[in-house]
């Protein structure tokens, strides 16, 4: 018997490959290292596709360690509340502001800007963020104020009723994108949502909560597929809007051009 084969209590190769397999993030140093002498090809294979999973992973947790990290240096120790919108560029629904207090730790692995990560993940992240966050708030402005309003006080609105929904007085309040002026304590970093843990944190809260509303809502008015285009201009929601007109959900300051 080889040494190799006495290290790893006698595991067939299909068996040492599901450990290394398996293994989470913590684990996989500890499981690379029992199986690195085998000279099995499977094993061998298999040990190479974890060292690569470990580094691809490392990489990732140092891109969300400099998210906290920012956070920290811009917000300090005390409450501090992230705010995003989703929905600003939308022919129908509400714009919706998420106000997220997210702390240090524990952390939330794979945060991003929502855009860049798919629906299946923003689901499972935004989980994970209400099962740490401290507070979260959500504010939506309806299509008829955001024509009435404007959409830059529409957004100031939004943000302030986000941050007074959280139910938390914020020590600092971190907002994507420009000066908003929405509350005395708000610092804006541009691109934040893929900067700032928190922000990230309601970017993805805020794109989960109102994509599910534009779900339901499309059964209401099943021939604008909103469940496809959550709001957006594509070109079937444009088409439906020159065939059927507009409904109590879409901007009407939004639609001049699709409309006679």
């Amino acid at each position: 018997m080889g040494q190799a084969e006495e290290g790893t209590g006698r595991l067939t190769a299909a068996q040492a490959a599901r450990i290394l397999r398996d293994a989470g993030f913590d684990g996989l140093p500890e499981a690379i290292a029992r199986f690195e002498g085998d000279e099995r090809r499977q094993v061998a294979s298999a040990v190479s596709s974890a060292r690569h999973r470990l580094e691809r992973e490392q990489v990732e947790r140092s891109r969300v360690d400099a998210m906290y990290e920012l956070q920290l240096e811009l917000g300090g120790k005390g409450a501090v509340i992230g705010v995003d919108e989703v929905g600003r560029g939308a022919l129908a629904g509400p714009l919706t502001v998420c106000a997220v207090a997210l702390p240090q730790e524990p952390r939330v692995w794979g945060i991003n800007d929502s855009k860049k990560l798919t629906p299946a993940t923003r689901e499972r992240l935004a989980a994970s963020i209400r099962s740490v966050a401290t507070a979260i708030g959500i504010a939506n402005v309806e299509p008829a104020s955001i024509d009435a309003l404007g959409m830059a006080t529409a957004l100031r609105f939004a943000m302030l009723h986000a941050i007074e929904d959280a139910g938390i007085e914020p020590d600092a309040v971190l907002i994507d994108g420009n000066p908003v002026h929405a509350h005395p304590k708000e610092t804006c970093v541009v691109h934040g949502d893929a900067k700032v843990a928190a922000i990230a944190a309601a970017s993805i809260v805020a794109k989960v909560s109102r994509d599910a509303l534009m779900v339901r809502l499309s059964a209401d008015y099943p021939d604008y597929h909103l469940d496809e285009c959550k709001g957006y201009g594509s070109p079937a929601h444009i088409a439906a809007i020159r065939e059927h007109g507009l409904t109590p959900l879409h901007r009407q300051s939004f639609c001049g051009n699709f409309v006679g």
